[in-house]
């Protein structure tokens, strides 16, 4: 008798429990009051490198070291291959040639360095301005999508179908984003929030942009139109 007592206290208590856990799990999977509704917005990240004047700066500089580089790699260079033709007029084995040997040995060593650790810079500093551009655009990508209560960004191609090029036809319709509005694509907005940016820390080399500030807001001149991608 006590036994099944003690089974029957034992259930309701297990039964209270779970009818308790669940309410509680109901009740963390109701939306909050305050919720935003979802919203979407779209950003093509090839177009805003392709038109951001400091990724353009910034590279332009990069080729003009890559260019005094160069410079003086032909410089070494034709110091390597007069060296060379000089020895093939001298005889082998001679002092001449065993002196000047060893010294054509160490030039073309010191080339062969140069050409690669040149290389392995340049290919660094590359990457390096690729990623400030990209950590510059995400941030404005994010103050904007705060300003204006967006909740997802997504990157897209804005560019329409190559219809002449059958491979890049293919790869277009391949695209993630089939649809959207034209209000959702935020591309050109924080563009212009980066060249303005940019173009006002070049003028004012003291003057720090401010942090807070989100990129401006285009006013649609058209309705929100549809478009393919």
């Amino acid at each position: 008798m006590k036994r099944t007592m003690f089974r029957a206290i034992a259930l309701a208590l297990f039964v209270n429990v779970v009818t308790l856990s669940s309410d509680a799990w109901s009740q963390s999977k109701e939306p909050a009051a305050t919720a935003l509704p979802h919203k979407v917005g779209l950003i093509d990240m090839a177009h805003v490198f392709k038109n951001y004047k400091k990724f353009e700066a910034l590279r332009d500089e990069l080729k003009d070291e890559i260019a005094a580089s160069e410079e003086q790699a032909k410089s070494m260079q034709e110091e390597l291959l007069a060296l060379q033709k000089a020895m093939k007029a001298l005889v082998e084995g001679s002092p001449e040639f065993a002196k000047a040997e060893p010294q054509y040995v160490k030039m073309a060593g010191e080339f062969e360095t140069f050409r690669r650790s040149a290389s392995r810079e340049f290919l660094k500093k590359e990457s390096q301005i690729y990623l400030q551009v990209y950590n510059e655009t995400s941030d404005a990508v994010s103050k904007y999508a705060t300003h204006f209560k967006y909740t997802l960004v997504l990157r897209f191609n804005r560019e329409d179908l190559d219809t002449e090029n059958p491979q890049n036809l293919l790869q277009g319709m391949n695209r993630q984003v089939v649809y959207h509005k034209a209000e959702d694509d935020i591309t050109v907005d924080v563009l212009n929030h980066l060249n303005k940016q940019f173009t006002k820390a070049a003028s004012t080399p003291a003057a720090a942009p401010s942090a807070t500030t989100p990129p401006a807001r285009r006013e649609t001149k058209k309705p929100a139109a549809t478009s393919k991608n």
